[in-house]
């Protein structure tokens, strides 16, 4: 998933300029990706506008500098759509980002599309449940510095037991969404 892709779905949903783009990221753009600087913005709007994806128009501003307003072409509105609805990979780890920043762009996409997404992310969530869930995590160990093994041992136990706690509440939380979406299947 690209920067350009969130600035497509944002400014689909509304036009706006780079600052307000900016602050979107600085909300609830924060946890679809990480941090994201004015440069980076500026210089994916100008890229973007360089293929034809989105183009802008100056609005003058009282007592400021006028402002670039920025809004999606078709061209680019194909190429979002494009890519919110192609082939989804769910990553090795559940927490990337990329199956919320699809779903936050649910509304231009059918329910169909939708609960297809929420299926292929519970496919390989449950897969990948049933396979490590219960592995062996036991390590050989055979360090050449002072090491606490109980204390690895405990921490490490915590940390299977938080993950195995965040991916069943992921489950859970698809599995809720989808039964919303279709509530008679």
């Amino acid at each position: 998933m690209k920067l350009e892709h969130l600035i497509l779905g944002v400014l689909l949903e509304q036009p706006s300029n780079g600052y307000g783009l900016k602050r979107f990221f600085d909300t609830d753009g924060r946890f679809l990706r990480p941090k994201t600087q004015m440069s980076q913005v500026y210089r994916s709007l100008a890229h973007m506008e360089e293929r034809g994806l989105v183009s802008h128009s100056v609005e003058p501003k009282a007592g400021a500098t006028d402002s670039k307003v920025y809004r999606v072409t078709d061209d680019g509105a194909k190429a979002f759509l494009s890519w919110l609805t192609s082939k989804y990979v769910p990553p090795n780890r559940f927490e990337e980002p990329e199956l919320t920043v699809r779903l936050s762009f649910a509304g231009f996409m059918d329910v169909a599309d939708v609960v297809h997404l929420i299926d292929t992310e519970l496919n390989a969530r449950r897969t990948q449940r049933k396979r490590f869930r219960n592995r062996d995590r036991q390590r050989e160990q055979h360090p050449t510095v002072s090491f606490n093994a109980s204390l690895g041992m405990l921490v490490n136990d915590w940390a299977h037991e938080h993950g195995s706690s965040a991916m069943d509440a992921h489950i859970h939380a698809l599995e809720n969404l989808r039964r919303t979406l279709r509530p008679t299947e």
